[in-house]
């Protein structure tokens, strides 16, 4: 990971420490009490991980499909993959067969007789395995290109595409790319998060964004393939495998080699009031997923950031940060795939705002020193001044180069108001280029002087985010979030968008992924 170099804080380890037993405690907590539940989302991800994929003559996805029927039938509670591998061992096809079948009507579920627990649970397992080497066989294309192409030094340079139109996106990501992006992320059409099902096929039509479909990330994937071949450099590909369908988008990303995925954990619950237990089960699983595949995920507190004042709420996102780490390493997540955000929204007309964010730009790198923070630049404090607008980027710019940020978001002109243009990506590009490579050595040649208003600003907020993790740790975090804790933002346990999608295992519930993954979740 990028390094911040000699400039140091004078951080108290065993404070650090505790945030730590705290975070790990609350993520221990919360999936105690979720691990009898599974959702739709989770099921519908294993039908893709068995190979399921396409709609029917409605347009319906199939791996809906397969899930609305068991539902029908009764038999959901025990888990998709039993059912798809007693189809599978009764008509002799393969996943993708049967749930075509299921679609015209030419397979009932509830008529195909039972077979032996353990033949039932062999097959689920051999049927996991290959989409599990599917993936690796993914994870090591990855590799191997990066190791052929090389990469470029960090802090990597992310830029956004948002057309709406895939094939759009396609040009703009070659163009971005060309002029010094390392990262390019499609930006979802806007309202995605919330509908419970993922279209199907290239789209192009969108609302402040392309939809996220497996054809989409096939196309993009594709041409950025292509254009770091022409460049000599491997381009890395973003989406967004949040909101309700959360498990099958990494599912997706995983089979079509994206790179980086936002896997937040509470953003959509705080935000887009989708319920609690829905998103923490989804999460977990789709971190499994993103973290087998390689992906580098992202925790979403730089969208937090955007949310609330960064002055007052520091503590409340540091502490998210520290919750969100022991999610994923629960999930198998290694911390060099562990994505947490950061943003530069910090109040520019205050009194020496450039210390205050450097402070917490500083602690949030020092307290997760392997994770690849992603920085996001200001937009909050942004107006129609693009002149003004330009001089902040280049102050974050030079912030994120100070403080060592792995994954730095390209601020953009115009990026607020409509789509950039050509020449305001390339302009931002250019001049965050020039900063990272102007300031190459500058926090070496650097350190702070103790006792002044970054160190004091940065233990004061480590203290803080110590207390409000020690307090959600003793009420629990789902009372936490019902009683406003983060962002004052309250939710119910048993509201919120998607509720109806969660159900309890039954006693025959059988997951293989979880299983395989569970076991080897060391090793990555």
């Amino acid at each position: 990971m990028n390094s911040p170099g000699r400039l140091r804080l004078n951080l108290d380890p065993g404070t650090v420490a505790a945030c730590h037993e705290s975070g790990q405690a609350i993520a221990e907590k919360v999936w105690k009490e979720l691990e009898g539940l599974s959702t739709v989302a989770v099921e519908r991800a294993v039908a893709r991980l068995f190979g399921i994929d396409g709609a029917d003559s409605a347009g319906l996805p199939l791996p809906n499909v397969i899930v609305d029927a068991l539902s029908r039938s009764g038999g959901l509670e025990d888990g998709v993959a039993i059912h798809l591998a007693k189809a599978c061992l009764e008509t002799g096809g393969e996943p993708q067969d049967v749930a075509e079948d299921v679609a015209c009507g030419q397979l009932d579920f509830a008529s195909i007789p039972d077979r032996p627990r353990r033949e039932l649970e062999d097959k689920a397992r051999e049927l996991a395995r290959r989409a599990i080497d599917r993936i690796l066989d993914r994870r090591k294309e990855r590799e191997e290109l990066i190791s052929r192409l090389g990469q470029s030094r960090q802090p990597w340079l992310y830029v956004i595409v948002a057309t709406g139109n895939i094939y759009e996106d396609t040009i703009q990501a070659r163009m971005a790319a060309s002029q010094g992006a390392d990262i390019i992320a499609v930006i979802r059409s806007t309202g995605q998060s919330l509908m419970d099902f993922v279209p199907y096929g290239p789209t192009t039509e969108g609302y402040g964004g392309t939809y996220a479909t497996q054809d989409n990330f096939r196309l993009m994937r594709k041409a950025l393939d292509e254009e770091s071949e022409k460049l000599g450099r491997y381009i890395r590909l973003v989406n967004y495998c949040s909101g309700l369908c959360m498990p099958e988008i990494a599912t997706m990303g995983a089979f079509e080699r994206l790179d980086v995925m936002l896997n937040d954990a509470m953003y959509g619950i705080l935000f887009r009031d989708i319920n609690m237990e829905r998103t923490l089960i989804d999460q977990r699983f789709s971190r499994m997923i993103n973290g087998l595949s390689g992906i580098i995920i992202n925790t979403g507190e730089d969208n937090y950031l955007t949310t609330v004042d960064a002055f007052h709420h520091g503590p409340q996102v540091l502490a998210s940060e520290f919750i969100n780490l022991h999610f994923a390493r629960m999930a198998g997540i290694p911390d060099e795939q562990i994505g947490l955000g950061h943003a530069f929204q910090i109040d520019p007309w205050l009194e020496s705002s450039l210390l205050y964010e450097i402070s917490m730009a500083l602690l949030v790198r020092q307290c997760f020193p392997n994770c690849p923070v992603k920085y996001m630049p200001p937009t909050v404090h942004k107006d129609g001044n693009i002149f003004f607008a330009h001089a902040l980027d280049t102050m974050y710019n030079l912030v994120a180069s100070l403080t060592g940020q792995s994954i730095h978001l390209v601020g953009m002109l115009t990026e607020a108001v409509h789509t950039p243009f050509l020449q305001d990506r390339f302009l931002s590009i250019q001049s965050a280029k020039y900063v990272r490579e102007a300031s190459r050595g500058l926090s070496d040649n650097f350190s702070l002087v103790p006792e002044e208003l970054i160190e004091k600003r940065a233990q004061s907020l480590l203290q803080s985010a110590k207390e409000v993790l020690e307090h959600v740790k003793d009420t629990g975090l789902f009372a936490a979030i019902e009683e406003g804790v983060f962002a004052g933002v309250k939710r119910d346990r048993h509201g919120g968008r998607g509720r109806e999608g969660v159900f309890k295992k039954s006693a025959r519930y059988f997951n293989p992924f979880e299983e395989i993954l569970s076991s080897r979740s060391k090793a990555f």
